[in-house]
């Protein structure tokens, strides 16, 4: 009978992660789709402790309480203190504790059997499943631990390449999985597990080593997807249901997210992986080279004031320069002033805009902006050529209509938002350096184009306060 019961917590937590899922698919719907996952995430919490002890008798569960005691305290004030541009960072480092905990269960079960396996015997599927647990979080742990130093600054964006690294990686690749094989055939011999192990962590660094600043967005979701497979594989090896189910959600909505965050810049995954584009977006040297190009029009708070209050239709595109400089809130403002005097505000987002899926529509809803005004690229893109402004904070890449036009651009292909489209086009920016991926920007120079220097939050707040006095 308890096996009964257990089976449908299990099924029952598994339902409510999928509710989270297709809750977090939408801003509207993403608080609740957190709290269908907590109460998932509790229910099998709780299923897991009643079938592995008898009750929830708390004295034997006294190391464990005080994990996740620590763990929690430490969450929750990184969670609290982690500002809004960090985000990217903070879930590399989180998936990477993911990884290594799929090391560490493994380990666990190899050097200890018989708190695992029946009997104390591991066999060759177990072992299979296992280290495939293994690899995946290995790679995860180390692959994260480089992309959390890319978006850190710790190390430089720019990809790493070295001659022959495409067969090196393959050589490792195949190494693991003959491992894998040998390992299974023959439990006991220690050393196949461990190079499992010292090659797993290796090839998670060559991996994304080669991986540029402008493909980021890509990798957090990429490793998302792993620490999910990672996940999986390890509730086979200890036959957790609830595991099982919420390590394939997250490795399959991971993959899924990856896809559409490759066809939004118009990449393959086997290009990301194989290596990158970009650079560092905060090279000033780049600067001096865009100024070249043409000649840049420059305008003031005023200027964008008078502007957007003679306007029917304006549309914001929100970047990372509008995260950086925390302009949001600002610009709320702004858009509610514009909205009082009779204009038409929406909000463009770009599927890669700022360092993680996601991030801008972060970013718009903690400011409070209304869910109806906020707009894929596909559903707002056709609007560009009806609207009087677009106003660009902080953006670069995905509004570089070279994109369009230069075949020998790094993001040629890439899908942009078609702001050259609409009447005029004011540019917030603190210079006219490149972007993530380190390429000019057209639109900088275009005749129907504004430029408008500075810190985008003092330059909104400027904005509103002309806006006030009109």
């Amino acid at each position: 009978m308890n096996t009964i019961i257990f089976g449908f917590a299990y099924l029952l937590s598994g339902v409510l992660f999928i509710l989270a899922l297709k809750g977090l698919s939408s801003p509207v719907s993403a608080r609740k789709g957190n709290t269908y996952g907590m109460i998932g995430m509790t229910i099998a919490v709780v299923t897991t402790l009643l079938i592995h002890g008898s009750g929830l008798d708390l004295s034997r569960y006294t190391n464990l309480i005080i994990a996740v005691a620590i763990g929690g305290t430490i969450g929750s004030i990184l969670a609290r203190k982690i500002s809004m541009t960090a985000l990217p960072q903070l879930v590399a480092a989180f998936h990477s504790l993911v990884g290594l905990a799929a090391v560490f269960v493994a380990i666990g079960a190899y050097k200890n059997p018989e708190a695992f396996f029946a009997g104390g015997i591991i066999s060759t599927g177990s072992m299979i499943e296992m280290s495939l647990g293994l690899a995946i979080g290995a790679i995860t742990f180390s692959g994260s631990v480089v992309a959390f130093a890319k978006l850190q600054g710790l190390v430089s964006g720019n990809p790493l390449v070295f001659k022959g690294q495409h067969l090196i990686n393959l050589v490792i690749f195949l190494a693991i999985l003959v491992l894998i094989y040998m390992a299974a055939m023959d439990i006991k011999t220690e050393q196949y597990f461990w190079a499992i192990v010292g090659l797993s962590f290796l090839i998670g660094f060559l991996v994304v080593l080669p991986i540029g600043g402008a493909d980021m967005p890509v990798v957090v979701s990429m490793l998302n997807s792993y620490s999910g497979w990672a996940a999986c594989g390890i509730g086979f090896t200890l036959q957790n249901t609830a595991l099982i189910i919420t390590g394939a959600l997250v490795g399959s909505s991971g993959a899924i997210l990856s896809y559409i965050m490759c066809k939004g810049m118009n990449r393959s995954i086997v290009s990301v992986l194989l290596g990158g584009f970009g650079g560092d977006a905060a090279d000033p040297a780049m600067a001096s080279g865009s100024a070249q190009q043409g000649t840049v029009k420059r305008g003031s708070a005023d200027d964008a004031s008078f502007i957007m209050s003679n306007a029917q239709k304006v549309i914001i595109v929100p970047g990372y320069g509008m995260a950086v400089a925390q302009a949001q809130h600002a610009l709320r403002e702004m858009c509610d002033i514009l909205k009082e005097k009779g204009v038409e505000v929406r909000y463009a987002i770009h599927p890669v805009a700022g360092r993680m899926p996601g991030h801008m529509n972060v970013l718009l809803a903690e400011a409070n902006v209304p869910y109806d005004e906020v707009f894929e690229l596909e559903a707002i893109n056709h609007e560009f050529a009806t609207a009087d402004v677009a106003f660009v904070i902080g953006a670069n890449d995905v509004t570089n209509p070279l994109a369009k036009t230069d075949p020998t651009s790094p993001i040629y292909g890439m899908p942009i938002l078609d702001v050259e489209k609409a009447a005029t086009t004011l540019f917030i920016k603190r210079s006219l350096a490149t972007g993530y991926a380190g390429v000019d920007n057209d639109l900088f120079f275009r005749d129907k184009t504004m430029m408008l220097l500075g810190d985008a939050k003092k330059m909104t707040e400027e904005i509103v306060q002309a806006l006030n006095l009109n």
